[in-house]
């Protein structure tokens, strides 16, 4: 008989071995979450923007001639860095929360959990991915609000700061809650009763220093205070608290929340049975 040569080993596929970071997988999440609300533009990019004039049109238009300056600054100019702050907080939480959240319904987790992504990775794309539509938002918003209430900037690193600042912190809350929501009644839990309080009594459409105690002091511990006030101090000049402190808790809580979020999906909280 004819010796046959033997079959050359078949050595199975290895998995790809990353070495540092993992830019391609990062950026395709990103690029995931991205298109996600961009390709349903008119509910992520033009209802916000709609919700935003009706509240001028009620706080600035209905009380023309009614509500004062307020130290030297009109009414309408003092409501629109708060009007836009808040479309950006709702959005950045949005985005993030709903992805993890319609994830999980559709089992559709082991798309960014299978890929080789280390959760680094998996929460800089989530979170930067929230705070991309939250800064889009911002920026509609603010053309939106233009000819209404004309906006100087008398600081520009403050408002790039609070407002990229206050993305990111709202996105990985958002994660947070995505991850420990099991139906969405849970998730209309964390934004009605938490996310939009803290919104409205965060001194959008007021002076916190106008309110009679204990809310006046109790407002000067909740973050979204600092937040819509360095926000504001940005476009105006003025600040109504600490700005070191608003500085100070703003990067205290990214770091914080990013540290969360990594032991989340670090443990799989929620993700791995």
């Amino acid at each position: 008989m004819k010796d046959v040569p033997d079959a050359p080993t078949v050595i199975p596929p290895q998995p790809r071995d990353y070495h540092g970071f993992n830019w391609a997988g990062f950026a395709t999440l990103y690029m995931r979450e991205v298109r996600r609300f961009w390709k349903v533009g008119m509910q992520t990019l033009a209802a916000p923007v709609v919700t935003a004039l009706l509240y001028m049109m009620v706080f600035v238009v209905a009380v023309r001639g009614a509500a004062p300056p307020i130290h030297g600054t009109p009414f309408a100019v003092f409501v629109a860095p708060g009007l836009i702050m808040m479309q950006i907080l709702n959005n950045a939480f949005a985005n993030s929360s709903s992805s993890l959240l319609q994830a999980k319904f559709n089992g559709l987790v082991g798309d960014f959990m299978t890929p080789p992504l280390t959760p680094l990775e998996q929460v800089l794309a989530f979170s930067l991915g929230a705070a991309t539509r939250g800064v889009v938002v911002g920026l509609v918003t603010f053309a939106a609000i233009l000819p209404f209430a004309w906006l100087p900037v008398a600081h520009i690193w403050a408002v790039l700061y609070f407002g990229i600042g206050a993305a990111l912190i709202l996105g990985m809350v958002g994660i947070m809650a995505g991850l420990w929501a099991e139906k969405f009644d849970h998730m209309a839990v964390v934004t009605n009763f938490i996310i939009m309080p803290l919104t409205f009594l965060s001194g959008t459409f007021y002076l916190v220093d106008r309110l009679p105690e204990p809310f006046r002091s109790a407002s000067h511990y909740n973050p979204f205070f600092y937040l819509i006030d360095g926000f504001r101090y940005g476009f105006i000049g003025h600040a109504e608290g600490s700005l070191l402190a608003g500085v100070g808790m703003t990067a205290g809580l990214v770091m914080a929340l990013a540290f969360t979020c990594l032991w989340a999906f670090e443990t799989g909280y929620k993700l791995k049975t």
